[in-house]
């Protein structure tokens, strides 16, 4: 599995900007494969629609360890305070809309 419809059907690239589709590439290329899916899946359907501000965001979320921030994701451990943003909870509310 590479990625769904953004990213495995080539479109990537389609329409986003550089900081954008580096992004993209990052949600799908993780480490640990729950990360891959739940990010991946969540840039595909967001990353065109962010912020500049949400880009930015996200852009330190993804510099978080995968071991740290699955946890967070999983609702295992609480997210601390100065990990909580706007983009933390629209991954939080996408990943409890996603059916596998």
């Amino acid at each position: 599995m590479t990625g769904t419809t953004r990213s495995s059907a080539g479109l990537a690239s389609e329409g986003l900007d550089a900081r954008r589709r580096k992004l993209l590439f990052r949600s799908w290329h993780r480490g640990l494969r729950e990360m891959d899916l739940i990010l991946g899946t969540f840039a595909d359907a967001e990353i065109g629609a962010l912020t500049s501000e949400e880009i930015d965001q996200y852009e330190r979320l993804l510099d978080i360890p995968d071991t740290e921030f699955l946890p967070m994701v999983t609702g295992e451990l609480p997210v601390p305070a100065d990990v909580d943003c706007a983009v933390l909870q629209k991954i939080l509310a996408f990943r409890h809309s996603m059916t596998f």
